[in-house]
């Protein structure tokens, strides 16, 4: 078969990926481009997303997942069906040829909707952009002032929420996905472009996998649906749930989603919210303490109470069975993604959220 018996055969696949890969480029070309970017994230990707994701929710399971469960299977069996027809055969380069442009016009399919449908919003107006609240550089002794109001904080909500007969936190997943569905509104009087219309998260069937892999959630943007692991310990539940939430707003950067889930959860009227946005605001500025002053460390984590400790311990524990080549090598995988869009301090960039946790809360935390 010649080139252009080919292209003819296949030119619906040849289309596809030139399509692709014309959106792929001017994604590139266009991204430094903010209010261009502003413009398809509020008129065009968002109102999708939203009814996508209202869609779906009519569904009692995650559509993300089955989506990834049928490209995987479906890989799986096209990897065993071409490996039979080499065999079998006599043209195989035809083949080959037929199966590559398969592949590519899928790939540079889904990564060309996944550039429109998420990775526009790295480059739209920030949190700090629309809030005015921005990052700048703290002190140890805000760092410490503000760590030790946390640890406060942790302890003030833990007398709230209830304990199992071990002292952990004890509260059902489903009671947490429900308490969802209003979570926003307080937070959203403050930051009204918080205020998006979106269903609440749903939990993975193969949360394990999850686990393997060191991810406690994911937001899937080809159906706007926040995804939680059902199977993580329950004290960081409420508050991942909520950062999954931020990323179905628009708050892409890791950092500023990980600041608006806790202070979300701070925000609301939910003893279980509460203690869990204020533990992880706890963990993050402790860790940067420890880094920055032993001894000041030192001083605010003797403050935390028995039922952070046991959830802490419990937590620490649960992630510690995970420590597996594999698990290091998914998140080298998605430091690399995360520094692809422009976050230089990879997974590190976790940790920036002290920053602006520090500028909100200055007056309290120096008082």
């Amino acid at each position: 078969m010649n080139f252009q018996m080919f292209c003819t055969k296949y030119r619906g696949r040849l289309l596809t990926l030139g399509i692709s890969l014309i959106v792929i480029l001017l994604y590139f070309l266009l991204r430094p481009w903010k209010s261009g970017m502003n413009f398809l994230i509020q008129q065009v990707t968002t109102p999708f997303k939203q009814g996508i994701s209202w869609t779906c929710s009519i569904l009692p399971f995650s559509v993300a997942e089955l989506v990834w469960a049928l490209l995987i299977l479906g890989g799986l069996f096209l990897l065993g069906q071409t490996v039979w027809f080499l065999i079998r055969e006599k043209n195989r380069g035809e083949l080959l040829l037929r199966r590559a442009a398969g592949l590519m016009a899928i790939l540079a399919a889904g990564y060309a909707g996944f550039c429109l449908l998420w990775g526009i919003n790295y480059y739209g107006d920030s949190f700090s952009d629309k809030s005015g609240l921005q990052e700048e550089p703290i002190t140890v002794s805000q760092l410490a002032g503000t760590a030790r109001l946390f640890a406060e904080l942790t302890n003030q909500y833990a007398l709230l929420t209830e304990r199992d007969e071990n002292g952990l936190l004890d509260i059902s997943r489903s009671e947490i996905l429900k308490q969802t569905d209003h979570l926003y509104d307080s937070i959203g009087e403050e930051f009204p472009f918080l205020l998006l219309d979106m269903p609440r998260p749903k939990t993975i069937l193969f949360s394990r996998i999850m686990s393997l892999i060191n991810f406690t959630g994911f937001y899937f943007p080809f159906t706007g649906e926040a995804n939680l692991n059902a199977d993580s310990p329950t004290c960081f539940f409420p508050c991942t749930a909520a950062h999954e939430m931020a990323h179905q707003r628009n708050i892409a950067p890791e950092q500023e989603a990980t600041f608006v889930a806790i202070l979300t959860c701070l925000k609301s009227d939910i003893p279980e919210f509460q203690y869990s946005g204020a533990l992880m605001g706890y963990l993050y500025l402790a860790n940067a303490l420890y880094d920055a002053d032993r001894d000041a460390w030192r001083e605010v984590s003797g403050m935390l109470g028995p039922e952070a400790r046991a959830d802490l311990t419990a937590n620490n524990a649960y992630w510690a069975q995970f420590e597996t080549p594999v698990n290091t090598a998914a998140e080298t995988v998605y430091n690399s993604f995360l520094q692809g869009y422009g976050q230089e301090l990879g997974t590190k960039s976790y940790g920036a959220c002290v920053d602006l946790l520090a500028a909100y809360f200055a007056e309290e935390s120096s008082s």
